[in-house]
């Protein structure tokens, strides 16, 4: 019986390393509805659009960034990548723009299911989504140095 228990463990431990193995493993892309005309950003423009900076694409049409939840690694990795920023510094910056009323965070969805989604009815929106949720409703941006 002990070695049933000792086994099922290891196997557990086993399954809980592939998954972690696998969820870190999502890579992000940067998207807007196929509607949009934006075909490339540069990083910055895209960090200005969601620390809300500028609420613009540069042809001058609106630009909504959306985010996914505080603690998802796709959005601490979109964060660190694009703005140079840790969850501990966005969520510092936040505090400090929601206090002096300059800003607001991005609206946060669930999942990147249902970004794309939101994205896709909308062609003012820009969000950043796991490579394996995309499909014809949305494009991905280039986004260069």
């Amino acid at each position: 019986m002990q070695k049933l228990f000792t086994s099922l463990r290891y196997g557990l431990l086993a399954c809980a390393l592939l998954w972690g193995a696998c969820a870190s493993a999502a890579e992000f892309v940067v998207v807007v509805s196929a509607k949009n005309p934006v075909a490339t950003l540069r990083a910055e423009q895209v960090a200005a659009i969601f620390l809300g900076q500028t609420g613009r694409f540069p042809g001058g049409e609106e630009a909504t960034p959306l985010d996914l939840p505080v603690g998802s690694p796709l959005r601490d990795e979109f964060y660190n990548k694009v703005a140079a920023r840790t969850p501990a510094l966005m969520k510092a910056y936040w505090t400090k723009m929601v206090f002096t009323g300059r800003g607001q965070p991005p609206r946060e969805l669930p999942n990147s299911a249902a970004v794309r989604r939101m994205v896709a009815e909308n062609p003012a929106m820009i969000a950043y989504i796991d490579r394996s949720a995309l499909d014809a409703s949305v494009k991905t941006i280039q986004v260069t140095p």
